[in-house]
């Protein structure tokens, strides 16, 4: 293959435009330096690429053969510097992130609604997962980034920002009522029907590691995917469900669940933003995280 590149450019320029005066204009070089390319690349490729005519500069038959390919290489060359420009710009790109249900609609939400008004053209995907599943995403970079809950698993190389926090609580309805007005013992959480989450969640995860660090081992009644669906069971006095707060606000100020009251008060959480340090982000994914922590 020609070592000079250079040699080609000139040569698509001069079979682009007929002419090496017109290509010597468009290349900002003079005519006798488009010539000697010309004439480099003729005698390294041993073959004739033009012929000189009247109306200007014509193609042999290998040369015809040539431009060929080397007019779709140059064109994709354009095309590729182009579209690098519109991303540097933001005016086109992509932005993957992996999210809980509870990360995306109580915190990410606002903040893609506002880089999407920003910048239209940026496609952006989110991988909904919990918490172990989102750092698996990143750990094979099928995402750019993580909005997750603690507690995590920290692994070298990821590098993570807190962005908000979140309260675990237990709820109930009327069928429990009994236990509204009562300051309770975590222990009696082993006597009460309890909604939990699957085991591969965050949350889940944290609720059993503090409650197994105050003694008390508890056997839930329903596991269940989604805390939404927690909500709908305790909503119909199913058990008492454990959630982060935010999915049972509505119907806490509406008084049809209530909050379960303890002698000791669960810590919160943090929601946090995480990546991994080894890869670079594009500059799409960097503007939605300066936007994120501004």
């Amino acid at each position: 293959m020609i070592q000079n590149l250079e040699y080609y450019k000139v040569f698509y320029y001069v079979g682009k435009l007929n002419s090496i005066t017109s290509a010597a204009k468009e290349l900002s070089i003079s005519q006798p330096a488009v010539s000697q390319s010309i004439h480099q690349l003729e005698k390294t490729l041993d073959c004739a690429l033009f012929q000189r005519t009247s109306r200007g500069m014509r193609f042999t038959s290998e040369g015809e053969l040539l431009y060929r390919y080397v007019e779709r290489g140059y064109e994709q060359i354009e095309l590729g510097e182009q579209r690098l420009r519109q991303i540097q710009h933001l005016d086109a790109g992509e932005v993957r992130i992996g999210a809980s249900d509870m990360t995306l609609r109580f915190f990410l939400l606002p903040y893609l609604e506002k880089f999407h008004e920003l910048y239209p053209g940026i496609k952006v995907t989110v991988t909904n997962g919990p918490t172990p599943e989102t750092l698996q995403y990143l750990n094979e970079d099928r995402i750019d980034f993580g909005v997750i809950s603690t507690p995590f698993e920290e692994k070298e190389g990821y590098s993570y920002f807190p962005v908000s926090t979140i309260e675990d609580t237990f709820v109930a309805g009327r069928r429990f009522i009994q236990y509204k007005n009562r300051m309770l013992d975590f222990s009696d959480l082993q006597k009460i029907p309890l909604i939990l989450l699957e085991g591969n969640s965050s949350t889940r995860n944290y609720i059993d590691t503090f409650l197994s660090d105050h003694g008390v081992d508890i056997q839930p009644e329903f596991e269940l995917s989604t805390s939404d669906m927690i909500v709908q069971f305790a909503l119909r006095n199913l058990g008492v469900g454990c959630v982060v707060k935010d999915f049972a606000e509505e119907y806490l100020e509406s008084g049809v669940l209530f909050e379960l009251r303890f002698n000791s008060v669960i810590p919160k959480r943090k929601i946090c933003v995480i990546t991994d340090e080894s890869r670079p982000l594009s500059i799409a994914a960097s503007r939605l995280i300066e936007l994120i922590k501004n």
